[in-house]
């Protein structure tokens, strides 16, 4: 289901109710269809509040939410309804009733919509089964471990058939590991299912290992969207650029990808395409150009297709320009990142 926002404006009014803040701020996107999208920001950034008016959970001040062509902002309550039993929501915190077993938690939208308890059965063991959990049905949720209380909670967000599952910062609260197996669970339902996911995140990494899409969010506003490759690799806005630039770039050894040996110095930022990370770019750079280069940081970031190849180098020598110009003749984007 594609998802189209027309110049989103919400306003919330200050606890004290002397000040009103406008978290989103004429905010036009497209969401395609059938893909994983990620919504980026940083705490603050308008990204929860963006969701909570593409997932009806509440109405703009003014613009457009359209699926599938169909505006869906402006339904009655009855319809409303019915629709959102069209969507799947995922949290950080799980929201599982600890009263009822995975089981049974899994079984409660399906309750909620009176269908009959023997096709509620079928479902639940189905879903159990496709998050790797089947032998967990009757278990009590204060004895799972964080992974599989999300694994359940997936599970339950998917007990209607939804069209469009919603996941805001689904792995905030798992360790590294556990993370890389929720966001692998995710590609595989989205890829089985057909849905069309939306992440919501204020992490690069989860973007980079599940998102082919990706719009950035900053004071209300989408400030830069597009493929998540090209994003990674020619990012254009300044807070994209801090983002990336905070993935593995201040260790000194980095399970990112990105191993750096050297704290010190590091001005340019090289980024090379998938075509160009084995071609000899800086050896034919030195023997063409009055340059020497400095390599301080170097490594390939995985992506959900492809990979990006980075780079963070100093240069010195009587053509520098030119051999930045050089650089960029043969595809490589240059970024200045240091003094």
């Amino acid at each position: 289901m594609q998802i189209e926002l027309q110049d989103l404006v919400k306003t919330y009014t200050s606890a004290d109710g002397l000040s009103q803040v406008k978290a989103v701020d004429g905010v036009s996107l497209t969401i395609p269809s059938n893909e994983i999208f990620g919504i980026i920001g940083k705490s603050g950034a308008g990204k929860s509040s963006l969701v909570r008016l593409i997932s009806m959970m509440e109405r703009p001040d003014s613009g457009q939410v359209l699926y599938d062509g169909q505006r869906v902002d402006n339904l009655d309550e009855k319809e409303l309804v019915l629709k959102r039993r069209r969507i799947g929501m995922i949290f950080q915190n799980f929201n599982l009733f600890s009263s009822r077993s995975a089981g049974q938690n899994i079984a409660y939208p399906m309750e909620i919509c009176g269908l009959p308890k023997d096709q509620i059965n079928k479902r639940v063991d189905e879903l159990l089964d496709l998050v790797e959990l089947s032998d967990r049905k009757n278990a009590r949720i204060s004895t799972l471990s964080g992974g599989q209380k999300q694994r359940i909670a997936i599970a339950r967000a998917l007990a209607n058939n939804p069209d469009i599952l919603f996941c805001d910062e689904a792995t905030s609260a798992l360790d590294p590991q556990t993370t890389t197996s929720i966001l692998n669970l995710i590609r595989k339902i989205q890829s089985q299912m057909n849905l069309t996911v939306v992440m919501i995140t204020h992490q690069m990494e989860v973007v980079r290992d599940a998102c082919s899409k990706v719009a950035v969010v900053n004071e209300g506003h989408v400030v830069e969207v597009g493929n998540v490759n090209d994003i990674f690799l020619n990012p254009q806005s300044p807070v994209t650029k801090d983002f990336i630039s905070h993935i593995g770039s201040n260790l000194n050894k980095s399970d990112e990808g990105i191993i750096r040996w050297s704290m010190e110095g590091g001005k340019y930022e090289l980024s090379f395409p998938t075509n160009q990370q084995g071609a000899p770019v800086l050896s034919n750079l030195a023997k063409r150009f009055d340059v020497e280069f400095n390599i301080r940081a170097a490594g390939v970031q995985k992506l959900t297709e492809g990979s990006v190849g980075k780079m963070i180098v100093d240069f010195s020598g009587f053509e520098v320009d030119k051999a930045l110009d050089y650089l960029t003749q043969e595809g490589i984007i240059v970024n200045k990142v240091g003094k």
